[in-house]
């Protein structure tokens, strides 16, 4: 292979492996760095060592200034370390049905108030909005994240309201944008009672609404958790077996 030959190659490989939202995909060491510098809660660190968050978000290939939403955000643990990974110049909508900030007495709404309080996070947009009316204009965001929440989605509303869901976020983000999905592992017994699902149910109904299914993270797996339990379960709280998908909205399909 001659010299031109061989520098062509490499730069074609090169671009194959670039990002296409334009932003250079971070190294987990990369995003590490950010969080140690924020000014996180030693409450919100202490579950870093179960979440492992350097390494998702990594995965997600979220960079500095991405525009990025975190759907369904709850109290905002992963809020926090996406403001972090995108930096001053990029942007975070945390957003949060109704449904969600009234449950449980209003604890995700007092937590979301009490992480944003003071302006701590000013590269955070707080969107308690439905998905149906985010107000976010379509092609516009660069990664979406949703994690542990797809599974209530999916067993609570079933698979068409699972797939509506899905084309919302793929209408939100740009040709190449990422979802990322975190969510406990199913499939061996009734995932609806259990809060799981299988991994192969969220694949399919990702490929319906538009997405290719890119690549999936053994990071947060658990092979010891044999699935059969409530994610609540005395001693399985942050420890079940969750996968990790990456999946992209087509370049080449538009808006």
């Amino acid at each position: 292979m001659g010299v031109r030959t061989g520098w062509a190659s490499a730069l074609l490989s090169a671009m194959l492996l670039a990002p296409t939202t334009g932003h250079a995909a971070p190294t987990a060491s990369d995003v590490s760095a950010r969080l140690e510098a924020g000014s996180r809660s030693a409450e919100d660190r202490a579950r870093d060592a179960d979440r492992r968050p350097a390494e998702v978000i990594a995965f997600f290939e979220v960079a500095p200034g991405m525009t990025v939403i975190d759907l369904i955000a709850a109290g905002g643990w992963y809020t926090e370390v996406l403001a972090l990974a995108v930096g001053a110049e990029g942007k975070v909508y945390a957003q949060n049905t109704r449904f969600v900030l009234e449950m449980r007495g209003g604890v995700n709404d007092r937590a979301m108030t009490a992480r944003l309080a003071g302006g701590r996070l000013p590269n955070v947009v707080r969107l308690d909005r439905e998905m149906s009316d985010l107000g976010i204009e379509p092609g516009s965001i660069d990664a979406a994240v949703t994690a542990l929440n797809f599974h209530d989605i999916y067993n609570g509303r079933g698979p068409e309201a699972a797939e509506t869901f899905l084309m919302s976020v793929y209408d939100l983000l740009k040709p190449g944008g990422v979802l990322g999905i975190v969510d406990h592992a199913g499939g061996v017994d009734d995932d609806t009672e259990l809060h799981r699902i299988d991994e192969a149910r969220v694949i399919e109904v990702a490929k319906r609404a538009g997405f290719e299914i890119e690549a999936t993270s053994p990071v947060l797996r658990h092979p010891e958790d044999d699935r059969t339990r409530g994610v609540f379960s005395p001693g399985l709280r942050g420890k079940t077996d969750r996968f990790v998908l990456r999946l992209r909205k087509p370049t080449g399909s538009g808006k």
